[in-house]
């Protein structure tokens, strides 16, 4: 990924639903929000239990009453391993990733912050301390100290569109709400406020509302597929878009979490890089036209291609670059390695084609 000098542009923003910054009109408000998981095994009455009615009257079908308890199971197995993260900046959720008391987060909710506190579903809160970030894909770890229930984690790469996830945190502060949808799409490549790229994201109908960021997503066999992040925002309004949400999937999750606790740090991000940074450049009539060259880095994929500051990236492949946003988005779906082609304009105003490999983005 390009470190780049501009934030996504109207359309591809995406919007973060995570830490809830302490503002006006909200006082002390408390908004964060955690994704439930399912068991298998759907949960039963009670003995002597009435038998639900209808509206009509009616006794809901048997597979209607079965989903409805595998959702209560999803609940009550999963909320134990989901917490409330709340810094001096304001509030997120977490994921208990092990029995040590490791939680992952998503690091916009913890960046900057100089306290750290974590409160249970239980209503126990202690402090917690940073065990690191990997700011480029939005994560971060926070250890407490005791004995907290870990969550189960899926092979997010089995995830299939249509299936069902349901979401619990807590939104606004209502403390274990719970939300439900389905897996609209998978591969999304996405882009944060502050030209984050999130590539392989998994794209969800489930609700995302603010607070909700670093909680899970989770499938109803009670496991975690991902953790919400983004949600996309409506151009034409400016507002969040009902609907459309954004997870990291459960398979990155878990490879930079493991790094994290493992070396204090990421030491292979997996992620391609051209080694240069860069800025979007706009015509007279202030549209953008590419993405300006403003630094190359000593040993870079780009200072091995050539490449110059003052050039302006107006092509990779066969896609169009005209914002950093985009070129950010291009470089995601590249591997470190990887052999690229780009057409570049120079300072001189002349077309150029340049291959590069590119190189891995440094994790820390």
């Amino acid at each position: 990924m390009t470190r780049v000098g501009k934030a996504a542009e109207a359309g591809r923003l995406m919007h973060r639903p995570g830490a809830l910054k302490f503002g006006s009109g909200l006082g002390a408000m408390l908004i964060a929000l955690v994704f439930a998981g399912c068991t298998g095994q759907p949960a039963t009455s009670p003995p002597g239990s009435p038998t639900p009615k209808s509206s009509s009257g009616t006794a809901p079908s048997s597979a209607a009453t079965d989903l409805q308890n595998a959702f209560v199971a999803v609940v009550e197995r999963v909320r134990p391993s989901i917490v409330q993260i709340q810094t001096n900046l304001g509030l997120g959720s977490g994921v208990v990733v092990n029995d040590n008391g490791d939680v992952v987060t998503n690091n916009h909710v913890i960046s900057g912050a100089s306290t750290i506190a974590v409160t249970t579903a239980e209503g126990k809160t202690q402090s917690a301390s940073l065990v690191g970030t990997f700011a480029a894909g939005d994560l971060a770890v926070i250890h407490v100290a005791g004995h907290l229930d870990p969550v189960e984690f899926a092979d997010s790469a089995t995830l299939k569109v249509g299936m069902i996830v349901l979401a619990i945190g807590n939104p606004l502060g209502l403390q274990s709400s719970v939300t439900e949808g389905i897996v609209s799409a998978v591969d999304r490549t996405v882009s944060e406020p502050g030209g984050i790229t999130l590539p392989d994201t998994i794209q969800t109908s489930a609700a995302i509302n603010p607070g909700n960021s670093g909680g899970a997503l989770v499938n109803l066999a009670g496991q975690v597929v991902g953790i919400p992040t983004l949600t996309a925002s409506d151009p034409t309004l400016g507002a969040a878009a009902n609907g459309i949400g954004f997870a990291i999937p459960a398979n990155t999750v878990k490879d930079i979490t493991s790094q994290i606790i493992t070396n204090g740090r990421v030491v292979n991000s997996h992620r391609a890089d051209l080694g240069l940074r860069a800025s979007t450049v706009v015509d007279s009539t202030n549209t953008p036209v590419g993405a300006l060259i403003t630094a190359v880095m000593a040993g870079g994929s780009a200072a091995t291609a050539g490449l110059a500051t003052g050039e302006v990236i107006v092509q990779i492949g066969s896609v169009r670059i005209r914002t950093t946003t985009d070129l950010s988005l291009a470089l995601a779906e590249s591997q470190p390695g990887q052999v690229i082609s780009l057409t570049v304009i120079t300072s001189a105003g002349a077309h150029r084609a340049v291959s590069a490999t590119v190189g891995e983005l440094p994790a820390s």
